[in-house]
């Protein structure tokens, strides 16, 4: 169950940002009872005052600033087995079974 409380205050914490609303506690438990998900009392409190210190631009633009880096690295790393000579191994893709995401879908 915490897993779910994380997440639904995650996503209000960036619905409300995105809204330029304050990620206040009131404001979290606002919307994650609006979206009709129970969380712990507990938790919107902690999320706003890690919010109050941290910011939510701050930790958008942390989280962004890592992704091109790490893909770009990628085709670097794809190109190195065809400039050897040696063909690139073929990717085989296996089906995800509906199980793994929990049902979800």
């Amino acid at each position: 169950m915490a897993n779910v409380d994380t997440n639904a205050c995650t996503y209000a914490a960036l619905i409300l940002h995105d809204a330029g609303l304050p990620t206040s506690a009131d404001n979290i438990t606002k919307l994650t009872a609006a979206a009709g998900v129970e969380v712990r009392n507990t938790i919107p409190i902690l999320f706003s005052r890690f919010l109050e210190k941290k910011g939510m631009s701050a930790l958008i633009a942390a989280s962004s600033s890592a992704a091109p880096a790490a893909s770009a690295a990628a085709p670097a790393a794809g190109a190195a087995p065809a400039a050897a000579g040696k063909p690139a191994p073929k990717k085989v893709e296996e089906e995800e079974d509906d199980d793994d995401m929990g049902g979800l879908f």
